[in-house]
């Protein structure tokens, strides 16, 4: 435990406070089966978002909006497709976001409930988290903590409304509809 941490019911977590998401410092990265044996692999660069931790930790919420239109697959053909109507329609559609429900902790795990909107379709996801850590900022002010969390959860894509895909003659789709989204965050409190 450090003076920016805290143990509550033996679990190590962040002081209470309003923390800032570090966009330099975190990735929102995602993951999709192609031709049913390979992965491609991408993320978004532009987001922003805020993490509340409460004094009572399953009252705690995060807050997410990420820009559509930065997905980055380092692939400029694929990310023009990716940002077209036949996915995300990021003219219609600019941002996804991410609004918490709820905290539950369990004797190992910790599960962020919340509501994911993409494509102006919102349904109901779980994050599995992981406190990762805390520190002084080294950054800027050495009395705000800067603390680090982990997540991951996967969705079905088609719940989204992004349905577009190929049969192969293999039997396989071009694309799984499930999505594995993985997200590495620091934040510094305000």
């Amino acid at each position: 435990m450090t003076t920016f941490t805290r143990t509550v019911d033996g679990r190590e977590l962040p002081v209470p406070g309003t923390y800032a998401i570090d966009v330099m410092h975190s990735s929102v990265a995602f993951e999709v089966k192609h031709l049913g044996f390979s992965k491609v692999r991408g993320r978004f660069t532009d987001f922003e978002g805020t993490i509340a931790v409460a004094e009572e930790p399953q009252h705690s919420s995060v807050e997410v909006t990420i820009q559509a239109d930065s997905v980055d697959t380092a692939q400029a053909q694929r990310d023009a497709h990716l940002r077209s109507t036949d996915f995300f329609g990021v003219e219609d559609h600019p941002t996804f976001t991410f609004s918490s429900t709820g905290v539950e902790f369990g004797d190992e795990s910790l599960q962020v409930h919340g509501d994911l909107t993409i494509h102006g379709k919102t349904r109901p996801v779980v994050l599995d988290a992981e406190f990762d850590g805390a520190c002084p900022d080294p950054m800027g002010d050495a009395s705000r903590p800067r603390i680090g969390f982990s997540a991951a959860t996967t969705i079905d894509r088609y719940e989204f409304g992004i349905t577009f895909n190929q049969p192969l003659e293999t039997g396989a789709l071009l694309l799984s509809k499930l999505i594995r989204v993985e997200l590495d965050v620091q934040a510094v409190r305000r």
